[in-house]
């Protein structure tokens, strides 16, 4: 599987036989999306606009609710969470997408801001590879975060929701998720592109920080 990260909570998954998935396409953050983009299936987690803007891809078809559903080769469970720490009365409803691609279950938390339980990581279950908001504000935080990679323990970790420097959303940088780890357990990736195999993900912990694909 290609993992293609395209800024915000944006993502690209391409499965071996050219499958694609793509989560939360967004507007008006400061930067756009890369143009021409396409995908077989679009994701998205709530209905604001830096999630929703599903006019930007050529798709096949969008989800934007709970259940389960399979494109080929390709299971996507959508799961219920809530968009703040009070039960979504501040911001809402959220989904969180677990997605199955090429034997890796990828899990896309969305705009996740409710405090991390029991009963949502029962609900999350096992995983491989979390796509995690760290930006705070509308989101869990750094401390939140990190607080969830812990509970669901996957394999990898993607920060997503954070502020680049053309950001303009106010959501903090990547850089307080990231200092609450060693060096040597965060991988840098500034081509914004990196492909994971159920044969070379390995089962250690491993910080993967991305910077966007800008075209």
């Amino acid at each position: 599987m290609k993992i293609r990260y395209l800024g915000h909570s944006c993502f690209q998954l391409i499965a071996e036989d050219g499958t694609c998935i793509l989560t939360d396409p967004y507007t008006k953050v400061g930067y756009e999306l890369p143009k021409g983009l396409w995908a077989d299936v679009v994701t998205v987690s709530h209905g604001h606009f830096d999630h929703n803007c599903v006019q930007a891809v050529q798709s096949g078809a969008v989800i934007a609710k709970t259940g389960e559903y399979r494109y080929k080769n390709v299971k996507i469970v959508g799961i219920d969470s809530w968009h703040d720490e009070k039960q979504g009365t501040l911001r809402g409803g959220n989904i969180i997408y677990k997605i199955k691609i090429d034997g890796i279950t990828v899990c896309h938390l969305g705009d996740l801001g409710e405090p991390c339980s029991a009963e949502l990581i029962e609900k999350i279950g096992s995983v491989d590879v979390l796509l995690l908001p760290v930006g705070g504000t509308y989101t869990v935080d750094a401390e939140e975060a990190k607080a969830y990679a812990d509970a669901i323990a996957p394999k990898k970790i993607i920060p997503m929701h954070y502020k680049p420097m053309d950001g303009t959303i106010d959501i903090t940088a990547a850089t307080p998720f990231l200092a609450l780890y060693n060096e040597d357990e965060i991988a840098r990736v500034p081509s914004g592109e990196t492909a994971i195999t159920s044969e070379t993900i390995g089962d250690g912990k491993q910080i993967i920080y991305m910077e966007r694909v800008k075209s």
